[in-house]
């Protein structure tokens, strides 16, 4: 938790992110290097402008106790404007 929120802080801090949601409680099985791997971990949604994600991407993987973090896009197909817009502002993007 304490790096998921370290993580949080300094995007939100460096605006690269408007808002980042952190959810705990996932169970996650998976293969590493020829193993099935069980693991707790937390979920990080980061609400940003798509121009941010390259800043994001070296932030994460420069911060991450994770040989191969999970990293990400899913792209906002549609939202509540004036959301939409706050993330714009927040970010300092289009």
């Amino acid at each position: 938790m304490e790096t998921a929120t370290d993580m949080a802080n300094t995007l939100v801090d460096k605006g690269l992110a408007a808002c980042v949601n952190i959810l705990p409680g996932l169970t996650s099985i998976y293969q590493w290097k020829g193993e099935r791997q069980r693991g707790e971990e937390l979920l990080l949604m980061i609400k940003t402008s798509l121009n941010q994600y390259a800043a994001i991407e070296s932030l994460i993987q420069s911060q991450h106790p994770y040989e191969l973090p999970e990293i990400i896009s899913v792209p906002i197909q549609t939202g509540l404007g004036a959301y939409l817009d706050w993330i714009h502002t927040c970010t300092g993007k289009l």
